[in-house]
């Protein structure tokens, strides 16, 4: 089910994105389609959304968006350039206007001293080569609130870069 919150949030980036005839593409690790999920909720929403990837595994990452398996080795696949990579990858993938990456880890294990549960990395990138980044840090407050809240700081995030555009 998508919280309202939720809903109301993906409404707002495909009112923003449908004003501007912008194209968007998802490309979800750690959501796990949520975000594809809360934008297909609002009708309309496929004059917006072209396409959602889940890119769960590396090897998906790879395959799906293009992320160099040399930069998830080196970086980890929870990281700045990581997300950079889907997101442009993504554009690249879906010859789209708009996209927006998650990678992240939403718990309750997998997480390491460096990269804790809840340590999230989200990107938005416009095909004219701007790109915006946040790091979030939800802590270990459990899987599902991890991606909600993944979910909404991404959405919030391509508002802002649509704002700039």
């Amino acid at each position: 089910m998508i919280s309202n919150e939720l809903f109301e949030t993906a409404s707002e980036v495909l009112g923003l994105c449908g004003g501007r005839a912008l194209k968007l593409v998802t490309a979800e690790s750690c959501t796990g389609g949520l975000i594809a999920a809360a934008l297909t909720a609002t009708p309309g929403s496929s004059n917006v959304l072209d396409r959602g990837y889940v890119t769960y595994s590396n090897a998906a990452k790879h395959a799906d968006l293009g992320v160099p398996s040399e930069l998830i080795e080196k970086k980890g696949a929870v990281s700045e350039e990581v997300a950079r990579a889907m997101a442009l990858g993504a554009i690249e993938a879906a010859d789209v206007d708009l996209a927006l990456s998650v990678t992240g880890i939403a718990g309750p294990g997998g997480g390491t001293p460096q990269k804790p549960v809840g340590l999230v990395h989200i990107a938005v990138a416009h095909r004219g080569g701007k790109i915006l980044h946040r790091e979030c840090r939800y802590g270990n407050i459990g899987r599902g609130e991890v991606r909600r809240l993944s979910a909404l700081a991404a959405l919030a995030l391509m508002k802002e870069l649509i704002v700039q555009l």
